[in-house]
């Protein structure tokens, strides 16, 4: 079953030193890393920056387009300027289908603010009491969402480029 997950840190560059523990993990092989992105939000700015770990060529990532659209969702961050806006309403019932609601995206938006960061990460046979303990060390804040394997390919449909 594959998994989205957000940690949520209460610093600025607390998503990127997690990255370091993320890498470990995916060598231990206790996670299978699909795809990463990271968002960190300096104090006094306006929209956060964002970054995805993965390369877009790599087998299995997901598109920069899936990314864009999530942090465009949850961070109002404009991405294709009025097209966006015309396209949110469909593209939020896209995501509620493949297992991304409302509350998650409220969230995430409540608890990644200026002055914080995130990790976002879509892995599959995690072993998650192990991932949760090696992230410990962060001090990072756990929210997570489950997608079955006919979601993360609805998802991926959803955002194929």
């Amino acid at each position: 079953m594959a998994t989205l997950t957000v940690w949520k840190y209460d610093t600025t560059d607390g998503a990127e030193e997690a990255v370091k523990n993320l890498e470990e993990l995916v060598q231990q092989d206790l996670i299978v890393l699909e795809d990463a992105a990271t968002v960190r939000w300096e104090v006094g700015k306006k929209k956060p920056k964002t970054q995805q770990l993965t390369s877009t060529k790599g087998l299995g990532a997901m598109s920069g387009t899936f990314w864009g659209m999530l942090f465009g969702l949850i961070f109002f961050v404009p991405l294709l300027g009025a097209a966006v806006g015309a396209a949110a309403g469909a593209l939020s019932g896209s995501l509620t289908d493949v297992g991304i609601d409302d509350a998650f995206i409220n969230k995430v938006r409540d608890q990644v603010t200026p002055g914080t960061s995130a990790l976002f990460l879509m892995t599959s046979d995690a072993v998650i009491d192990k991932v949760r303990e090696a992230m410990r060390g962060h001090e990072g804040e756990l929210i997570f969402t489950n997608l079955s394997s006919e979601q993360e390919a609805a998802l991926r449909e959803v955002f194929a480029e």
